[in-house]
């Protein structure tokens, strides 16, 4: 544990941080995982919608530097080669 306050606070920051990432990740697996579904589902609408949250979610990852945009980019060429097999 470091003594002075500024690395204290560093500490503290980090790991707030730290949260946010995690938080973000999760709620765009999330919401990957909502699109597998409508996907195996096979509704159209339901497959269009959450394809259009999934892409806003990867580029707000990008934005905030969760993933590397070629990992989006990839990403998002898959979910569109399966929702364009799906029939959206």
């Amino acid at each position: 544990m470091p003594n002075i306050k500024s690395a204290k606070k560093r500490v503290l920051v980090n790991q707030k941080k730290a949260l946010q990432n995690k938080m973000a990740k999760s709620a765009l697996k999330t919401c990957l995982k909502k699109f597998e579904a409508a996907v195996a589902g096979g509704d159209k609408s339901a497959i269009s919608a959450s394809y259009k949250m999934a892409v806003k979610k990867l580029d707000q990852a990008v934005s905030k530097g969760i993933l590397h945009k070629n990992t989006a980019a990839r990403k998002k060429s898959s979910i569109t080669k399966k929702a364009n097999t799906a029939g959206a």
